[in-house]
């Protein structure tokens, strides 16, 4: 401890030679401007994945169960009445999700419709906040014949349909029964008639290009599945009450349910989505951290000029009986202070304004207000990001105080 305790005397101490203190000051802030930047794009990043779960959360629940084999399962609606008494769960709903073809005049399209409950999935998901053109609705206010549908802003654009009555528009589906007619290939499909209700916008484009909603009978309907035992689902969707252990849950859901069900989160049922983001945060880390690495280069000859200036110090300290290995220790020591304390004080400086950002939003969005969701850029502190970079600055000082080793074995 004496070598750290002259280390800290050396740090605090003026030098004798102004460049020594200029090149010092350099020296500690461009490690603190290093980490400064890593501590706020790190936080960006968790911004936007935050910004992610909030645009999903208007049609992706908290929790997605579904057979392990994607199959779709019979009895689903006793199921999700089971899931839906369960401790923490705020509401359940069955969904049956497929492909098919949407044709209106003069256009068409592939598309994935998802037959959804509307009271239940309206519990489960924020699907109200991303309408963003008509309602959502279970019925056709033209007639009881039509199932309503609301399309996403893609599949709106490429149809030119809209919510305002037009019932031109059939949803087909090849059968799952009977016998194909090569005569009448017409035949080989189901269709569906459909008004429009609503238009969404998830801002997400697997969502957005080729989405839509149809009621849940009418769905089952349209893939002959309206007399299985207990309706049929591709998936139960769960939303859980504020503030419930979601883990805690999970686990007495997969107790219950076993082995042929498979239990998604919000993220999980979107892993490439956050993959991507979680991706690109930390190969955006690393390059940063290689950035760190350079500016701390600069502290060797911070130290080789300080161990210039305390040469005589050193002979005194042989004076008095200290060993290499000691003086070795102190100037050890002295570099991993100096990356430490630019470090920690870019740190502090980066999570300040990271805050101030996140809770005051003070800097904006260059664009019209009115075809953004947000206004400010999103940001987010994380502690386990202050962790990482403390570590990383942890042992860059280590290496950088290792290195000086080069220099001291230079002393007489």
């Amino acid at each position: 401890m004496q070598a750290l305790r002259i280390a800290l005397r050396y740090l605090r101490a003026p030098k004798s030679h102004k460049a020594v203190n200029v090149i010092s000051v350099i020296s500690m802030a461009g490690v603190a401007v290093a980490a400064m930047a890593i501590i706020i794009v790190l936080s960006v990043f968790n911004g936007f994945t935050d910004l992610a779960k909030a645009h999903l959360a208007g049609i992706d629940p908290d929790l997605r169960v579904s057979r392990s084999d994607g199959r779709v399962f019979p009895a689903a609606d006793s199921l999700c009445s089971v899931i839906a008494h369960m401790e923490g769960s705020r509401a359940a709903t069955p969904v049956l999700q497929e492909r098919a073809l949407l044709v209106s005049e003069g256009a068409q399209m592939p598309v994935i419709f998802k037959g959804i409950d509307l009271d239940g999935y309206t519990s489960a998901t924020d699907i109200e906040n991303i309408i963003i053109d008509g309602i959502i609705a279970s019925q056709s206010p033209l007639c009881d014949t039509l199932a309503a549908a609301q399309l996403s802003v893609g599949v709106a654009l490429e149809t030119g349909l809209r919510p305002s009555g037009y019932a031109g528009a059939t949803l087909y589906v090849p059968r799952r029964n009977g016998r194909i007619n090569p005569a009448n290939p017409a035949g080989s499909y189901r269709g569906l008639p459909l008004s429009v209700s609503g238009v969404f916008q998830v801002n997400q484009p697997e969502y957005d290009n080729e989405y839509m909603l149809i009621p849940l009978q009418q769905a089952r309907q349209l893939l002959e599945y309206d007399n299985t035992p207990g309706g049929a689902a591709s998936a139960i969707e769960i939303a859980l009450a504020p503030g419930y252990p979601q883990q805690k849950f999970i686990k007495r859901l997969k107790e219950q349910l076993g082995s042929d069900f498979t239990v998604q989160t919000r993220m999980e049922q979107r892993s490439d989505t956050f993959r991507m983001i979680s991706v690109e945060k930390w190969v955006t880390f690393a390059m940063l951290i290689f950035i760190l690495l350079i500016a701390s280069f600069n502290i060797i000859s911070t130290l080789s000029l300080l161990i210039i200036e305390k040469r005589d110090n050193m002979g005194t300290l042989r004076a008095l009986g200290a060993s290499q290995k000691f003086i070795t220790q102190i100037f050890v020591w002295e570099g991993w202070l100096i990356t430490m304390a630019g470090g920690i004080g870019g740190c502090i400086v980066g999570i300040a304004l990271s805050l101030a950002q996140q809770h005051l939003g003070l800097i904006k969005l260059d664009a019209d207000p009115s075809a953004l969701t947000i206004d400010v850029y999103p940001v987010r502190v994380e502690c386990a990001d202050i962790l990482a970079v403390l570590g990383t600055l942890f042992v860059t000082g280590l290496i950088i105080g290792l290195l000086s080793k080069i220099f001291t074995r230079k002393i007489n």
